[in-house]
């Protein structure tokens, strides 16, 4: 069934490595919130700033409550700082402050991978929800009967949310490579500030890559249930 011994490692393996990755992140973010930046100037002035270098007028730099919770969104043309990020002035709200507005500079050159994982959005939306039924379901109508077909519509939906999941590391990555590559031209951040900007970014994106490869362990492991029927 779902809950083989194989599944069971494979949701302990990528838990484990979800939490190990998240604790080194807000590890690094608590180290580099208490140094300040030389340039002294806050997450909102450094988003607002990298966005008129890039010729971005027509966004907006909001702050919403909540931890880590920073996100551009593109129905709306907002970047959205977190408490712990618009009002800052140190090195990890201008990383994060930065790679926001890396998303908006996607947005506005129509970079190709945010372009298809716009598209995804409202697909992956109804596929999430609906695959975790199918593919339960599917098992059990395979295991019991031999019917394989409810069981690949729940493989076809799951495939989606893997899809999106990588579709969405070269977008995160270039957002980060973005804003690293704007504050080291721009004088935002020099020498260890520059380091440890790297550092912030580069364990945030990890979070991405244990999603997406936690999202492909499953994804592997419900397909080849079709070969191996009840076997398990």
């Amino acid at each position: 069934m779902v809950f083989s011994p194989i599944y069971m490692i494979i949701i302990a393996v990528s838990m484990g490595a979800s939490a190990l990755v998240g604790g080194m992140l807000r590890k690094r973010f608590k180290e580099y919130s208490q140094i300040s930046l030389r340039s002294g100037m806050s997450g909102k002035e450094v988003a607002e700033k990298m966005l008129r270098d890039n010729g971005i007028d027509d966004v907006q730099v909001i702050s919403v409550q909540g931890q880590l919770t920073d996100h551009y969104n593109p129905a709306n043309k907002t970047v959205n700082l977190s408490e712990g990020v618009y009002a800052q002035r140190n090195v990890a709200a201008a990383a994060v402050a930065a790679h926001e507005c890396g998303h908006a500079v996607q947005h506005a050159q129509a970079y190709p991978f945010l372009q298809m994982r716009s598209k995804l959005v409202p697909m992956v939306g109804i596929s999430s929800n609906l695959a975790q039924y199918a593919i339960m379901g599917g098992i059990i109508l395979y295991a019991s009967s031999g019917i394989p077909w409810v069981l690949m519509i729940g493989v076809a939906l799951f495939a989606m949310t893997t899809l999106f999941a990588f579709v969405t590391l070269p977008v995160e990555f270039d957002a980060s490579n973005r804003a690293l590559k704007w504050m080291q031209s721009a004088g935002i951040t020099t020498g260890q500030e520059q380091d440890k900007a790297f550092s912030a970014l580069k364990w945030a994106a990890m979070t991405y890559v244990v999603a997406a490869l936690a999202s492909l362990a499953q994804l592997l492991y419900f397909a080849s249930y079709l070969f191996r029927g009840n076997n398990d």
